[in-house]
């Protein structure tokens, strides 16, 4: 990992050089991404499931056909049944969780508000159908229909109503096609899940926002993906409601003092660093704490299954980056508003209230993010590509809709008659304030 060290010029100017490239990702500065999403967007739109299939054919599997689509209900749930008992209760450990930490936090409606003559309030009602973005071309991330599938469960969203769409590992030269992973299938089972399809990219978004012979057209598409998957998401808002967010490459920004324990550390960023391309930055103002680290990164890597990956994704996508004290630090990870913040430091609690702009915050070295990633409870979609500067990640708010409520039980008095009037000649709509005079 290259340092910067920011009470330098020139480290300044290096760490300024990758923030903007950090925020280009969510930008989607890359013109390649933005024709792809839109090809595979307009693709299926015009043609179908026959466009669906053509698309996976090209990414995942030679011979897949329109009936490999839907996976079917009998063969989720014998993947659940069939798990290794150890994992299958991981998962349903994780589930609850899940839900226990989303029903905890699902909003109430609140009781009306008496505003002059009015009573004024706000109901909260569920989306009518979601569709769910699993990533899985490159790694088999089947805690994703958890993190999705729970929420909006929780939020009112009936399962029928639930679609999920997850494709089939990427093509290898002279390697065989390989199907969705059997724990895929068995967390699908597990929730209940009925509508699961084996397609992604531009075109799954493009299937559940506009409809094939296949795939049923949903409300709302949440979910994270490759950079063309979250342009394809954008790009069907209005069509469909999306989440809001860029859920894109993953990442995360460990703030470390002597306190921190390098080991943990060190392996908090390997984690991150592994999802290829992982993005990872260690803020400090400690020479031995960054030295200490590096040196345990070393150590750590080459037992590592997918060392290629983290070698490159710590040396083009990562940094640490030196400050001078932890306001800095904070400052700096306010900047980087990043997906996964780990706070290592004495006082954690004391220096998350200090930041403004983060996905999820990690308290203290004990707190691994990969508990946040599979266990813990809140949703590991979050946004990324500095967009916690100003979006959240998936939870039960996601996929819930407000709606404000207006009464005058009594009737209106004549000064809200006379003010409603006034407003409305001020803006020269005669017709608002005749229907409020008609009110009389």
């Amino acid at each position: 990992m290259p340092v910067y060290d920011t009470r330098e010029p020139e480290g300044r100017a290096s760490f300024a050089a990758r923030l903007a490239r950090l925020r280009a990702t969510a930008g989607a500065a890359e013109p390649a991404y933005v024709r792809a999403a839109e090809a595979g967007l307009a693709a299926v739109r015009d043609g179908g499931d026959a466009a669906v299939v053509e698309l996976e054919r090209r990414w995942t599997d030679p011979g897949f056909r329109a009936e490999d689509l839907l996976i079917p209900e009998q063969e989720l749930a014998d993947a659940a049944d069939h798990l290794d008992p150890r994992l299958r209760d991981a998962l349903r450990r994780s589930i609850d969780n899940v839900r226990t930490y989303q029903e905890h936090i699902r909003p109430e409606d609140r009781p009306p508000v008496r505003v002059g003559d009015a009573e004024l309030g706000l109901r909260w009602t569920p989306v009518g159908s979601v569709g769910c973005l699993v990533p899985g071309a490159s790694a088999t991330l089947f805690s994703t229909v958890v993190m999705l599938a729970v929420p909006a469960e929780v939020a009112g969203v009936p399962l029928e109503r639930i679609a999920v769409v997850h494709p089939r590992p990427y093509r290898r030269e002279g390697r065989p096609a390989q199907d969705v992973s059997e724990a895929f299938k068995a967390a699908c089972g597990l929730l209940g899940l009925t509508r699961v399809y084996r397609c992604g990219g531009a075109q799954a978004v493009a299937a559940l926002a506009y409809g094939t012979e296949t795939i049923r057209p949903v409300e709302m598409i949440a979910g994270p993906g490759h950079p063309v998957v979250q342009l394809a998401k954008a790009r069907v808002a209005g069509v469909c409601g999306t989440d809001g967010g860029f859920y894109g490459p993953s990442e995360v920004v460990v703030v470390a003092d002597a306190s921190a324990d390098p080991v943990r550390v060190a392996a908090d960023l390997l984690a991150q660093a592994e999802h290829d391309p992982g993005k990872c930055f260690l803020v400090c103002w400690d020479g031995g704490v960054i030295a200490a680290v590096l040196a345990e990164i070393q150590r750590q890597l080459p037992s590592l299954p997918r060392a290629d990956a983290i070698r490159r994704a710590l040396a083009a996508e990562s940094c640490v980056v030196r400050v001078g004290d932890l306001a800095a630090a904070c400052a700096v990870a306010d900047e980087l508003a990043t997906e996964h913040l780990t706070l290592a430091v004495e006082d954690p609690a004391a220096a998350a209230a200090r930041i403004r702009h983060a996905g999820e915050v990690f308290l203290g070295d004990a707190t691994p993010v990969a508990a946040g990633d599979y266990h813990a409870g809140p949703s590991h979609c979050l946004p990324t590509g500095t967009t916690a500067r100003f979006t959240s990640g998936v939870s039960v708010y996601t996929f819930m809709k407000r709606t404000g409520t207006v009464a005058y039980p009594g009737g209106m008095s004549e000064r809200t008659i006379d003010d409603v009037a006034a407003l409305a000649d001020a803006e020269g709509l005669a017709a608002h304030a005749a229907s409020a005079r008609a009110r009389r």
